[in-house]
């Protein structure tokens, strides 16, 4: 054909019609392809923009957007279908239809990838706008700071506990404490007693869960802990933050309980009734419970003890487990199972559970103890048990500790005892316990031993660990997330335990200071201790300079203050303290006077469980220390620092950072000259970390999580030329890192997860010569990667990127790099870290 209608053979004129009618003949064999694609287009679009279109009704969006590309389909519709109508007689039509639909085609493609797109990427800022005020009102009601004048915020985050994991023998007790809570009336006090150990709070959490309960009094199922100590206005704050309020200031106990009224008659209704659990309470405390009672129609209060107090009817008595109740706890716990090969002798088991005397914390803790032993140490057990038949239930219980005791390399029953430092019914956070442990105990750094002994614990049901956040690949040794709880009798153990000496010669010392009240050997028994009183009563501060010196020979200090600590000291001498925790409440606090005299101080740890951030006075007598390596601080605000030219480790978690940060006299640089490693979590008020820190050059390692208004990085970061660790999670704020990360060339360890604005990477990303890990999940505003990837092609050792499945996508473009390893990351994430937060 082509010779034909080249040279003469035709004339030019019908050269031109013949390549005209080839043309339109080629285009007529592709209409009815382009026609096929067309339709199957519009049908799959047709669900997904009704959807959109529901969806965008929904959050109240213009509706000028959907309608264009509505339009848009409408006119591929019509056009389709007028197309569709052509007979073979109708060809020469073909071809300029075929141009329509291939143009309609275009229109609509520009249209999705274009318009669509944009208004995705408009909608995406939109969510993490509204992200960020989630985040910025959760960590408000988490620390206490409020919005004066804002109403209801939250509701349902802090319920009942959780439903315990196995229990026996509490049908009978659980029904009729049913029938008097569904019981409609006036307010009502139910109480449950029993020994302790015998599960009062077990069977109150598993009522909590019960679905009839839960389905009479929905959201309004409020869970106090009230202990051995309760402070009422502590109680009434938790009360607020269950109810998802401002967390007030109360004036008097008078104030917080007609605050309280208030609050629970707009939250308790009769189609909204209430459950008041006042769980721990002990003798002495009935006259809280009274304070309590309101008014308001069908508010019940179930109150566990292990009294019967008589002002209450009724009460609701657990008894012990019967022996085979006993018998099927113990078998749990112990992991028994009949088919096992290696199971104990059946009558050495019967006798273990009848010295246990149906008591299920004694159950659970030698049951845990005994769990995978040889038999050796199951007859050890119960020849313990039979020696102290006659015993209480803690002394039981330390069968377990001295078990520990005989067969542990590492001695797990001075960090059992450990336990005991910190206050009762609060959580205990892991890192404390790491940097504690390394400085008493020599274990390793990275915490790796640490938790190899907790788990110890744990599996021994000795302590229960709880993971706020659960990261299924999590292999870089992080245990911000990790906190520990105790049944109160096992840290009542723990503190018998740590109290067999005079206060004067014990290893580990707490003490525990309630307003202006002091200890006797504080002030002194005799007579001179008496005339010291009336003068301490009268000129607190003049007294304390004429005191004796009170010596004591303790490696660990823990002194408890409430929120009303006058912050008066004894003149105590522990120049053999290595670590001092401080577990404190009010709103201002000053370090104790004798804190210079703590030559041999290795750790400080500063806990406020109170409800704001507590105001440090005195830090600058830390400057005298030379041996101080650690320090922890927990909800204090940072005061101004000063030279520590020791400290290796700086941890502040939920802190305000401004005072040290923006105020001080001296230069971060110059105050922690040989500082290692920085962690700052939770600390809401840092914007943008202070570039004096790049300068601290022995810096190995720095974590930066959950800081939501953190916006920027230092661009001197790549200074820090010994820096190994870089973590930077949930950092929602963060929109870029300085290109200078690039020169970090001793970095191993690089975690960006969940930085939801973070939108590039740096350029010379690539030039990380020793990175070995790459955490880089939740980055949903990361489109691409820097081509500088490529080089970790050219690294000796394997890079492993752990990413979601929408970020493996980033990677599909440089799957060919050689030692490169995608792992995909399933995130396990709930509110409970809010518990943790204020616990």
């Amino acid at each position: 054909m082509a010779d034909l209608l080249s040279g003469a053979a035709v004339g030019a004129g019908l050269q031109e019609v013949l390549k005209y009618a080839l043309k339109t003949i080629e285009k007529g064999r592709e209409f009815r392809p382009t026609l096929k694609r067309n339709m199957e287009t519009l049908d799959a679009l047709a669900p997904v923009v009704e959807k959109i279109k529901r969806y965008s009704n929904e959050l109240d969006h213009s509706k000028e957007e959907i309608e264009r590309l509505e339009n848009e389909i409408r006119a591929g519709r019509e056009l389709v279908n007028k197309c569709s109508k052509f007979r073979w007689w109708k060809f020469l039509s073909f071809p300029r239809s075929r141009d329509k639909l291939q143009e309609k085609d275009r229109r609509l493609i520009r249209h999705l990838s274009i318009d669509v797109q944009a208004q995705m990427a408009r909608d995406t800022m939109e969510i993490l706008c509204k992200v960020r005020e989630i985040l910025d009102i959760l960590m408000k009601e988490s620390c206490g700071v409020g919005n004066p004048g804002k109403g209801e915020l939250l509701r349902g985050l802090s319920g009942a506990p959780e439903i315990p994991e196995y229990t026996v023998g509490l049908d009978e007790p659980l029904k009729k404490l049913k029938i008097e809570l569904l019981k409609d009336g006036s307010v009502s006090v139910l109480l449950l007693t029993g020994l302790a150990g015998s599960g009062k709070s077990t069977l109150a959490k598993k009522l909590c869960w019960d679905d009839q309960v839960k389905g009479k009094f929905g959201e309004n199922i409020f869970f106090v802990t009230v202990s051995k100590t309760p402070n009422l206005k502590t109680i009434v704050r938790i009360l607020f933050e269950h109810c998802g309020r401002q967390v007030l200031e109360f004036q008097s106990d008078e104030d917080a309980i007609n605050r309280l009224g208030r609050l629970l008659r707009q939250v308790g209704t009769e189609k909204s009734p209430i459950l008041l659990v006042l769980d721990d309470v002990w003798p002495g405390s009935e006259g809280l419970v009274e304070k309590f009672k309101f008014q308001i129609s069908n508010y019940k209060i179930l109150v566990t003890s292990r009294v019967a107090f008589p002002r209450f009817e009724n009460p609701c008595h657990l008894k012990p487990l019967n022996h085979d109740d006993a018998v099927s706890l113990f078998r749990h716990f112990a992991q028994l199972k009949s088919s096992s090969s290696d199971m104990p002798d059946e009558n050495l088991v019967q006798e273990i559970v009848r010295e246990c005397k149906g008591s299920p914390l004694a159950l659970e803790v030698i049951g845990g103890g005994l769990c995978n032993r040889p038999s050796v140490v199951w007859q050890s057990m119960k020849d313990r048990l039979k020696l102290k038949s006659n015993n209480d239930l803690l002394n039981c219980l330390k069968n377990c500790l001295d078990i520990l005791e005989d067969e542990s390399s590492i001695n797990e029953k001075e960090c059992f005892m450990d336990l005991g430092l910190f206050p009762e019914d609060h959580r205990i956070h892991v890192p404390a316990l790491i940097d504690m442990w390394a400085e008493l105990y020599e274990l390793d750094e990275d915490g790796k031993k640490a938790m190899n002994i907790i788990h110890n614990l744990t599996d021994k049901n000795l302590v229960n660990l709880i993971v706020t956040r659960k990261v299924a690949l999590d292999t870089e040794l992080y245990y911000n997330n990790h906190f520990l709880t105790q049944h109160d009798l096992l840290r009542e153990l723990a503190i018998h335990e740590s109290s067999q000496e005079p206060f004067e010669q014990r290893e580990r010392l707490m003490i525990d200071l309630n307003g202006n009240n002091r200890p006797e050997w504080w002030i002194g028994q005799n007579e001179e201790g008496i005339i010291s009183r009336l003068l301490f009563s009268f000129f607190p501060l003049r007294w304390m300079v004429d005191q004796k010196q009170q010596h004591v020979v303790a490696r660990t200090l823990s002194i408890s203050t409430d929120e009303t600590f006058t912050s008066d000291w004894c003149n105590m001498q522990p120049d053999k303290v290595e670590v001092l925790v401080l577990n404190i409440q009010s709103s201002k606090y000053s370090l104790p006077v004798f804190t210079d005299k703590m030559n041999k101080l290795k750790v400080l740890i500063v806990i406020n469980y109170g409800f704001h951030p507590s105001e440090l006075d005195k830090f600058e007598l830390l400057g005298y220390l030379p041996y101080l390596k650690r320090i922890r601080l927990e909800k204090v605000s940072v005061p101004c620092l000063c030279q520590m030219r020791g400290l290796k480790k700086l941890s502040l978690y939920m802190c305000n950072t401004r005072p040290a940060f923006n105020t001080s006299s001296i230069k971060i640089s110059d105050a922690l000259p040989n500082l290692e490693e920085l962690n700052i979590d939770y600390c809401n008020d840092l914007v943008e970390l202070p570039s004096d820190f790049c300068k601290i050059t022995t810096m190995k390692k720095l974590s930066i999580t959950s800081c939501h208004k953190l916006c920027a990085l230092p661009q001197e970061i790549g200074e820090l030329e010994n820096l190994e660790l870089l973590r930077l999670s949930s950092c929602s704020y963060l929109q870029e890192m300085p290109e200078s990360v690039g020169k970090l060339h001793k970095l191993c360890f690089l975690d960006i997860s969940d930085c939801v604005s973070l939108a590039q990477l740096p350029e010379d990303i690539g030039d990380l010569h020793s990175l070995e890990r790459l955490y880089i999940w939740g980055c949903s505003r990361l489109s691409e990667l820097p081509y500088s990837v490529m080089n970790f092609g050219e690294l000796k050792h394997v890079i492993c990127v752990v990413c979601d499945e929408e970020g493996t996508a980033l990677w599909e473009n440089f799957s060919n790099i050689r030692n490169l390893k995608i792992q995909i990351c399933n995130t396990d994430i709930s509110l409970d870290w809010l518990h943790g937060i204020r616990s």
